[in-house]
């Protein structure tokens, strides 16, 4: 996941698709808080850590300490931008 356009779309487009089926009532309420849940701790975590492993920032045994508090902020520019 070396590209940032094919990133940004992996990152987006299942957060957009919650957005949807929530919007158009096809899941209730508690649906959606789990899944955005596990949107933000489970999807995130392991796309941003994938990223960065395939980078070679860090190593792919730890792209779960992305979910430790301040490793998006500390990894902000590989990640986001370059």
């Amino acid at each position: 996941m070396r590209n940032l356009f094919i990133y940004y779309i992996a990152i987006l487009l299942p957060l957009g698709i919650i957005l949807f089926l929530a919007r158009e009532d096809y899941i209730d309420t508690t649906l959606f808080v789990v899944l955005f849940i596990a949107y933000l701790l489970l999807y995130r975590t392991w796309t941003d850590g994938t990223r960065l492993a395939s980078k070679g920032i860090i190593s792919k045994q730890d792209r779960w300490r992305m979910m430790l508090p301040g490793m998006h902020m500390k990894h902000f520019t590989e990640l986001y931008l370059k």
